[in-house]
């Protein structure tokens, strides 16, 4: 009787046992136990539930494989093949850990078509298998806790975070990910991607026959040289790392660490031989590419040959030859270029100059050089080079050091920003003249320039009509000031400064503290305004990249005659821009007027805009939350110099996304002062802002893209801040100031906003409020009815 009641007490336990154990997903599979296709088929799940591992077939295809997937989202991307050589027929397959001590598949027929192949002289009967988060799949001995086996060691198409790629220079060793043959075949395909082992690391796409079809460039400790785009953003965007393990002689590894471990994140080279990063969108449910390559026709390895230079917005073509160099065939660039003069040690004569060197700036390096490990400075680089006839260039980077070509110079490329300076070596007569006549040729310059300093002394000092720079000059009868007519200029003197004035429609502007630019100055650096240097267009007309002789590089916006600007308007804006020197914003550099034509030039941004990230579903990811606070931070100090710190008072009246520029840097830069009645107004502001803030639905505000790996507690301040300056009194408004301090505060108790009425017809009635900064750096909140303290700190 005990025995029976004994069981009834203990089934109840052994029901919820049975019926927990059969609904927990399993993350191993130990030695007796097997993981079965079919009907019942359940795969193992990783604690996280990250990732996946079990029996799947790919699209059409019939066959059955056992791979890995993630799991916790709706597109359950593969990222991991055992059979991809051995597909199973049917849905008979099996996955268990063999005698010896493998992970096993096998088919209906009881075959092996997969195993882990492992040879160890322990065998070791307590194995497991465990699926992990990182989407490893891993063969562990229980008693040691050693990884015996592990999937990230023998990888199909896909690159993870924290998946290392092993290098041994000495010994050839490289881990290669290969594509699949089709959409529906994982098989191994025509494309690999791995890391070259010879020379600096760098990684490289081959096509079929072991041909080269794209590289990254090589690695300086920081970024992949060849991919212009990465230093702009990397201590955001990139975490490759690479290690040398003490206990591996000679073998150095490539990681990913994303700095977000929560972003899931893949790198993969398709079957249609493109490497590809992509992201998982979480708003749309889907995954976005973040970066391809190769993506344009000058990606493509050595696509102008030995010597060519491949520059997408070349000229005349996307192909040229090194300066010093000629193509080897006419129309054809497969044959590279060959060199016009020979150098000094080619020709055995002692009557001629030492060999120059052409410097390249913003080129992606070329393939195959000589690291020289042992020279520590730029010049016995230089010194090696020459000391060789077989060098054809040289430079140094930083994170590398010297490298040294002894071969002919293949994919070369031209970047708009970013790159590396190269070193070609040419005989002297190309570079133009020898070190002797350089110096007599800038002595010659410099006496010139002082006999013209005397003789424009001189032309000032008469007070008559003179040419200044090329152009016609008048005295205004009104003014004690030259008036330079620059409709009548002669030359293309880049700038011209002074304390002058243009006239405008009748109305002479001042430009003591602008330079004046000549308008063939602007034609020639914008390649006479083509399409191809047009960054965009606006109400006001086009914006154009252009580079002055001196290689500056400038952003022209020529208003259009429909834009309604009016003398007034342009006025204000050379004149106030000028006096305004801070680095959250933007520079103008000087102004244009000749004819119809009216234009202003200023510093170039690289990074465009702000809105070109923040409403672009693809860039959006590249601006984490830490860079957003940073820009919002940026923005702040410059309207806090606007208010309050630069000789002039100004209210910009048109602060959007698009006037946030971003430089080199991704700093932010205030743009467009003055132009706000050109654009015909501000744009509507969404009244749903407060709606969400009153319901403590503030994080819905943030960007969906960013919305789950912000700082909240910053995000909610700086929507706080917001709604605060967007008060319908201006007294109620904090001062920048304050804004800033109340950004840069991590305990400040912030004032509560009132509801704005968003319009200007209806008021309600409120207390007049006053907000203010006191010595301690305390924050005052002021009424007719209540005045409180708000402590920000510092």
């Amino acid at each position: 009787m005990r025995i029976f009641r004994k069981t009834l007490v203990s089934f109840p336990l052994f029901i919820f046992l049975f019926l927990y154990e059969s609904s927990t997903a399993q993350d191993t599979i130990r030695r007796g136990e097997f993981l079965r296709d079919g009907s019942t088929h359940k795969p193992l799940v990783s604690p996280q539930k990250t990732f996946e591992l079990g029996f799947f077939s790919p699209g059409s295809s019939p066959g059955r494989y056992l791979g890995i997937w993630y799991g916790n989202i709706e597109d359950k991307a593969v990222v991991w093949v055992a059979n991809r050589e051995n597909p199973i027929s049917d849905r008979s397959g099996v996955l268990t850990i063999s005698n010896d001590g493998n992970l096993v598949l096998l088919n209906g027929q009881n075959i092996t078509v997969w195993s882990s192949n492992i040879t160890s002289t322990n065998n070791d009967n307590n194995r497991v298998g465990s699926i992990r988060d990182t989407g490893n799949f891993e063969l562990i001995e229980v008693s040691s806790e050693r990884v015996i086996w592990e999937s990230f060691n023998h990888p199909t198409d896909t690159f993870l975070p924290n998946m290392r790629v092993r290098v041994n220079p000495q010994t050839g060793d490289n881990l290669a990910f290969v594509s699949w043959r089709s959409e529906n075949d994982p098989s191994p395909g025509n494309f690999s991607l791995g890391v070259d082992p010879s020379g600096a690391p760098e990684i490289v796409l081959w096509g079929r026959n072991n041909t080269r079809r794209w590289r990254s460039g090589q690695w300086n400790s920081a970024i992949f040289t060849g991919i212009p785009n990465m230093a702009l953003l990397t201590n955001y965007l990139y975490g490759f790392k690479l290690s040398s393990p003490p206990d591996e002689t000679g073998s150095v590894y490539f990681t990913y660490v994303p700095s977000d471990p929560s972003v899931l994140l893949r790198f993969k080279v398709l079957h249609n031989g493109t490497e590809e990063e992509l992201r998982w969108n979480e708003a749309s449910k889907r995954w976005t590419k973040f970066q391809a390559a190769p993506e344009s026709e000058c990606d493509k390895y050595n696509r102008c040959g030995s010597f060519g230079i491949c520059d997408m917005k070349g000229s005349n073509g996307i192909c040229s030859c090194v300066d010093g160099y000629e193509p080897v065939s006419l129309g054809s660039w497969s044959r590279g270029c060959r060199r016009r003069t020979p150098l000094r040690c080619e020709r055995n004569v002692s009557n001629v100059g030492e060999d120059e060197f052409l410097t390249l700036k913003s080129v992606k390096l070329p393939d195959f050089e000589t690291p020289e490990h042992s020279l520590a400075d730029p010049e016995d680089c230089k010194d090696r080079c020459l000391k060789n006839c077989s060098c054809t260039a040289f430079t140094f980077v930083n994170g590398i050091g010297c490298m040294i070509w002894n071969q002919d110079l293949v994919d070369l490329q031209q970047f708009e920003a970013g790159g590396s300076s190269l070193h070609v070596r040419l005989a002297d007569s190309e570079i133009g003249e020898s070190k002797k006549t350089k110096i007599v040729v800038i002595v010659a310059v410099l006496v010139g320039v002082l006999l013209l300093g005397i003789f424009a002394l001189l032309l000032w000092r008469f007070k008559r009509k003179k040419d200044v720079s090329g152009t016609y000059c008048g005295h205004d009868a009104d003014t004690s000031v030259v008036v330079v007519d620059m409709t009548k200029a002669k030359d293309t003197t880049t700038a011209f400064t002074g304390s002058v004035d243009i006239m405008i429609e009748g109305k002479a502007v001042n430009t003591s503290e602008l330079p004046v630019f000549c308008l063939k100055v602007i034609v020639k650096a914008t390649n006479d305004f083509s399409r191809e240097n047009e960054l965009g267009r606006g109400g006001f007309g086009p914006v154009y990249k252009g580079v002055l002789e001196d290689g500056q590089e400038i952003a022209v916006k020529r208003l259009s005659g429909k834009s309604g600007q009016g003398v007034d308007e342009f006025k204000n804006e050379i004149i106030l821009i000028a006096k305004l020197q801070h680095r959250n914003l933007v520079r103008l550099l000087g102004c244009c007027f000749e004819g119809e034509e009216k234009m202003l030039v200023y510093e170039y941004m690289p990074n465009k805009s702000l809105d070109f990230f923040i409403f672009d579903e693809m860039k959006q990811e590249l601006v984490d939350w830490k860079l957003r606070f940073a820009i919002i931070e940026g923005i702040a100090r410059g309207l806090l110099y606007l208010h309050r710190d630069s000789r002039l008072r100004i209210i910009h009246r048109d602060l959007k996304v698009s006037n946030v520029l971003l430089d080199g840097e991704m700093n932010p830069k205030i743009s467009d002062f003055g132009m706000a009645r050109i654009f015909g107004g501000n744009q509507n502001e969404a009244n749903t802002a407060w709606f969400l803030y009153t319901h403590g639905r503030s994080e819905e505000l943030v960007d969906p893209k960013i919305r789950a790996t912000c700082n909240k507690r910053e995000a909610l301040r700086c929507i706080h801040v917001a709604m605060l300056c967007v008060q319908d009194s201006a007294a109620e408004r904090p001062n920048m100031a304050a804004v800033l301090l109340m950004l840069e505060s991590d305990t400040a108790t912030l004032p509560v906003p009132r509801q704005p009425t968003f319009t200007t017809s209806t008021r309600r009635n409120s207390m007049d409020v006053n907000f203010a900064l006191d010595s301690s750096q305390q924050y005052i909140v002021s009424s007719n009815e209540i005045t409180s303290t708000v402590v920000l700190g510092r």
